[in-house]
């Protein structure tokens, strides 16, 4: 046995059979059963050509069908492919053959996007279409009844651990890229291996997993979609933890339903995305505590983008006595880890200078600590191989520096002096105002400190004078009004003044990616289209 995805997974099933491992709807799946759901769709795509090093396509909202189909796939060494169920047909078009898919499994409710881009598969040997009524398409084969007629046993080949892993990232610019990791890599950094650097917290070998799986394990809901990384890494975590999955069927965000979900199946931990998920969590707990029975849950983290310090205030206040905390991590480093400063409980999350995780200049050299330089935040050990079809942009991503290889995805960061790091942000992102950097996500946080403020995103704009001024794109909470200058003044005191907004944009809604990252290009033009109306005073 190695470490293998499909491997390690089997392993769990045969010491947890009868436990429920997935629920989603009124589908409740034990191990055991999905399991065999698994056997059959892989051992069906094995009957369509698919084998080792294929790339089949999950075009699917939340549900088992999104698990079935990563777990056959890793079952016969082919490699699941997450395609953005938001996407319009240019994009699917340059995803479909640039991943250079020969299977896709899709929603019928997407079948006609699919339709629109099935043609750029350089290779067509599986379509499957899961159908929420009736199946009357002549695209593809129906998912159940495919599936139906297969064996539910297993009987697959060896795997190896260098079997292969795809996470496609959107990022915040630019189409779409797959980020490639073998299976043990990615196992250790975001399954639930462990970090080999805290003694006694990780997994030694392979057949150690099942023996520390809990019966039964804990109850997490995934309230991010399956079909981006942090949907997939909670999703096996959980799993190779021997405990139950719980997902919102369809995968729609509603704070109701998953405030219902938390009392029905009794959850532990709750992961979203950021604010854009948390803030709408806490106002609808907020209506009336006293309705939602949310004794079971010890744990509330956000993984993909963090939370404000005036969001954890909240959720602090209405969740006493839970765990809340930032999940800081991406496609190119997986889970990472952070904590909050001591002196700021509620602060952006901090890391640790380690064997691991560094600041590394333009020379790559490690950043002196308390230095006040910033550099990229790296990551070594457990990285991927690189991005699928790109050395370029793999090469500039994935460094080595005297004999150590390192994941330097973008982010910028700086070492303080008591050795911990302080993420600023995407560099892509920054904004450069008369010669200074800022990085919106920490504008962000500031200005959603004000009570009013239901969502913002933070972009930059033509300055005459400054060369770039900072501009706050704000979704007020309903019924609410202000001003620029009432931002302003929340800011003061957290923000030094050049990072402080100069101007204000208020919007309906503030569009945000599927998985609640925010829409830089759309927040930018937004901004520019509302220069001459908005207001802009000298500061």
């Amino acid at each position: 046995m190695e470490f293998n995805l499909a491997d390690l997974f089997e392993s769990v099933v045969d010491g947890a059979e009868a436990q429920v491992a997935l629920v989603s709807g009124t589908r409740k799946l034990t191990y055991a059963e999905l399991d065999q759901r698994a056997n059959r769709l892989a051992h069906h795509l094995e009957s369509r050509g698919i084998g080792p090093g294929d790339r089949v396509g999950l075009q699917l909202a939340n549900g088992t069908e999104y698990i079935e189909g990563m777990v056959a796939c890793f079952k016969i060494r082919a490699i699941p492919v997450n395609v953005n169920y938001r996407y319009v047909a240019s994009e699917l078009q340059y995803l479909y053959n640039d991943a250079a898919l020969v299977g896709l499994i899709f929603h019928d409710r997407f079948a006609d996007a699919v339709k629109g881009a099935v043609g750029s598969m350089p290779e067509r040997r599986a379509l499957l279409e899961v159908s929420d009524g009736p199946h009357d398409s002549d695209l593809a084969d129906e998912y159940e009844s495919a599936i139906g007629s297969a064996s539910a046993e297993r009987g697959f080949p060896a795997r190896r651990s260098d079997d292969l892993y795809c996470v496609y990232t959107g990022g915040t610019t630019g189409m779409p890229k797959g980020v490639l990791w073998h299976h043990e890599d990615i196992f250790f950094a975001a399954m639930g291996g462990g970090d080999p650097l805290s003694l006694g917290d990780h997994i030694t070998s392979p057949e150690q997993l099942a023996g520390r799986s809990l019966h039964p394990g804990m109850t997490a809901l995934a309230i991010p979609p399956f079909m981006h990384a942090a949907g997939h890494w909670l999703a096996f975590s959980t799993m190779f933890g021997g405990g139950k999955l719980v997902t919102i069927e369809g995968g729609a965000f509603d704070p109701l339903e998953v405030w219902r979900l938390v009392e029905a199946e009794a959850v532990n931990v709750i992961v979203v995305v950021g604010d854009a998920m948390a803030r709408p969590l806490m106002d609808e707990l907020a209506k009336d505590p006293d309705r939602h029975n949310v004794s079971s849950l010890m744990a509330f983290g956000s993984g993909g983008a963090v939370l404000s310090p005036s969001t954890k205030e909240r959720i602090a206040e209405l969740l006493p006595g839970r765990i809340v905390a930032d999940l800081f991590g991406s496609s190119e480093t997986g889970q990472v880890g952070g904590e909050a400063p001591s002196d700021d409980p509620f602060g952006a999350p901090r890391l640790r200078v380690n064997e691991r995780t560094n600041v590394l200049g333009d020379d790559l050299q490690p950043v002196r600590a308390g230095s006040g330089v910033i550099g990229k935040l790296g990551r070594s050990g457990h990285v991927p191989i690189g991005y699928l079809g790109d050395p370029e942009k793999s090469a500039a991503t994935f460094v080595e520096s005297q004999g150590t290889r390192w994941s330097l995805p973008g982010d910028m960061a700086t070492v303080e002096a008591d050795g911990t790091i302080k993420v600023l942000g995407r560099g892509s992102l920054s904004i450069n105002t008369g010669g200074e950097k800022v990085f919106p996500d920490e504008v962000e946080a500031a200005v959603k400190a004000h009570p009013d403020v239901a969502d913002v995103i933070v972009v930059g704009v033509p300055d005459e004078r400054f060369g770039e001024r900072v501009v706050a794109v704000v979704e007020p909470r309903p019924g609410a009004t202000f001003a620029l200058g009432d931002l302003r003044e929340v800011c003061q005191g957290r923000l030094t003044g050049y990072k402080i907004p100069r101007q204000l944009v208020t919007v309906d809604h503030v569009q945000r990616s599927p998985s609640s990252k925010p829409d830089y290009p759309w927040a930018k033009q937004v901004a520019l289209d509302a220069i001459d109306q908005a207001e802009t005073p000298s500061v």
